[in-house]
């Protein structure tokens, strides 16, 4: 067997799967707070910032916003980690200037990371604003994220550190997912603001109404159960848009079912699919999986998007366990048939780019990433009533549940060696 992980290593994931999980924590905040407040954008604009500032281990934060005319920016919320020691308030304007970092955020729709605004020509040059943050604020990194609609800028947001310490990549990421939510959150108050319009005439409403319904009915045509349920809730298709979100992943297939297929009559390969496939499915109804796919004998279900949950790995874990329980009782039966059939399981735990996919009247919700692929591997490296954890689900689960290393195996797709831990039966005393 392989070399086993370090303590050092452990501190490290333990770490990372705390960050994440700090994360996603406020994720689900604003979702949440961007579902109590359509009609109103500024709770989910500061929440945000206010998180945008703790996550990041940023001085200060701040988002701001075009007017209609686009030539004048408007701090519309702003956090710091001292709001007594707040530089600026929300409610200040400046006229935008096209050559300024903000003004080129807006312009080219993209971030701009500056390591030291001392360097900054605008500073050299005295221009105001620049002195000002510099020379009384203090600040000496700022990261500027754009929020964009229809690939145009019409706002960004901005994070200041009073020291040289750059914003890094993973950082920038993150602000980059606020952006978003930021967007939607804007996007759901003008869609409320014009549907108040437009219900005080009797005709448009009517013709919104009608709108919403075969929106409704498509929906229902094209996407799982549970996904539609969660669009109309919210009352708008974001969650249908392209994004990034912790996942606890699980793939299952039955062992030996193509050699199965290649001996038994099409009847007796479809009965047993089809009862796979319904007891599988009642055990995933039960535990409240987001989104479940079937690609022949195999299945992948998702926890934590997009219905959210607190423990996708132990969701996904408790599944686990009890699929293999019933595929046990399963086998049985198919062996006193002549079948000999296993089972077996994968689970990994990470971020991963969920959304819809496909083409009219052809679409599904689906998701791709390291956390998918690495749930697929293990599924294809467990044994015969083997259930294997990536590490990170196997430090989200191991409290509560018995686990043992496997060693460190090289899986296809992944460049450097994973180790792989199985899951027993029961729970830790």
């Amino acid at each position: 067997m392989q070399g086993q992980t370090t303590d050092t290593e452990n501190a490290n994931l333990r770490a990372e799967v705390d960050r994440l999980r700090e994360r996603d924590a406020a994720t689900r905040e604003i979702l949440s707070v961007i579902r109590q407040n359509r009609d109103d954008e500024q709770p989910v604009l500061d929440t945000i910032i206010r998180n945008a500032v703790m996550l990041c281990h940023a001085n200060g934060a701040g988002l701001w916003l075009l007017n209609e005319a686009g030539d004048i920016t408007r701090l519309a919320s702003v956090a710091t980690v001292d709001p007594e020691e707040a530089s600026f308030s929300p409610g200040l304007e400046y006229p935008r200037d096209e050559n300024s970092p903000m003004g080129r955020c807006l312009r080219d729709a993209r971030a701009i990371n500056e390591a030291d605004i001392h360097n900054d020509p605008y500073y050299f040059d005295g221009e105001p604003n620049h002195v000002r943050m510099i020379e009384e604020v203090g600040i000496r990194s700022r990261l500027l994220v754009p929020l964009v609609e229809n690939g145009t800028a019409f706002g960004c947001i901005s994070l200041v550190r009073l020291e040289v310490r750059p914003f890094s990549d993973e950082e920038v990421s993150l602000i980059e997912s606020f952006a978003e939510h930021a967007v939607i959150a804007i996007g759901n108050t003008r869609q409320f603001n014009a549907l108040e319009t437009l219900n005080l005439e009797l005709s448009d409403r009517v013709n919104e109404q009608v709108v919403e319904i075969e929106r409704m009915a498509r929906l229902k045509r094209f996407l799982p159960a549970v996904v539609a349920d969660e669009v109309i809730s919210q009352g708008a298709d974001s969650v249908l848009s392209s994004h990034r979100a912790l996942l606890g992943v699980l793939f299952c297939d039955i062992r030996g079912f193509s050699a199965f297929c290649e001996m038994a009559e099409p009847e007796e390969t479809i009965e047993v699919l089809q009862t796979y496939y319904e007891e599988m499915s009642k055990l995933i109804s039960v535990h409240g999986a987001g989104v479940d796919q079937r690609m022949g004998d195999g299945i992948m279900v998702l926890f934590n998007d997009p219905l959210p949950c607190d423990d996708p790995a132990g969701n996904a874990v408790r599944l686990a366990l009890e699929m293999r329980a019933r595929m046990t009782e399963l086998s049985k039966q198919w062996k006193r048939l002549g079948y000999r059939l296993g089972f077996g399981v994968g689970v990994s735990l990470g971020y991963a780019t969920v959304g819809m996919v496909g083409f009219e009247c052809r679409f599904d919700y689906t998701a791709s990433g390291t956390a998918i692929n690495l749930a697929s591997r293990l599924c294809d490296e467990a044994a015969d009533g083997e259930i294997l954890l990536s590490p990170r689900a196997c430090i989200a689960v191991e409290d509560k549940y018995p686990v043992d290393s496997r060693g460190e195996f090289a899986l296809k797709g992944f460049r450097d060696p994973i180790e792989i831990f199985t899951l027993g039966s029961g729970v830790v005393p």
